[in-house]
């Protein structure tokens, strides 16, 4: 090697200390990178289960609520369409009656299901969305 190679290569005091340290970094920010991801992807999911439930829900409802038809079909109906959507196990609770808001009858369908988690990090519990349709015949 060169004399000016050799030079070039010469470490300040303290230098040597700092050696690997990219290495560290590298992996506590991936690590971070790799965690808010996760969160991100987390919320997303939520957030597209929900509204998928609440969208069958609503349709199941308005089913329902047609003058030709009978509540009960409004949550037969809810079931298909979450089944086909999502999954069974998002189907197992689905409840429908008759309630009176502001003077008025509707159909509400209740869907109560699972959280989706992902991993075994996450709270446990049910997730609860309604959806509701003017009453045809009144």
């Amino acid at each position: 090697m060169s004399r000016l190679a050799r030079a070039g290569e010469r470490s300040t005091p303290g230098r040597e200390r700092e050696r690997g340290s990219a290495i560290a970094e590298f992996v506590m920010v991936s690590a971070l990178v790799v965690f808010l991801f996760m969160a991100v992807l987390q919320v997303g999911l939520f957030l597209h289960i929900r509204n998928t439930l609440i969208s069958c829900a609503s349709e199941g409802a308005r089913l329902g609520a047609r003058a030709d038809a009978e509540p009960g079909m409004g949550a037969v109906r809810t079931r298909e369409l979450i089944s086909s959507s999502l999954s069974r196990k998002y189907a197992e609770d689905v409840t429908v009656g008759t309630t009176t808001v502001g003077g008025v009858q509707v159909v509400e369908v209740r869907v109560s299901a699972p959280l989706p988690v992902i991993g075994l990090i996450g709270p446990s519990g049910r997730l609860q969305v309604t959806g509701r349709a003017f009453l045809e015949r009144q």
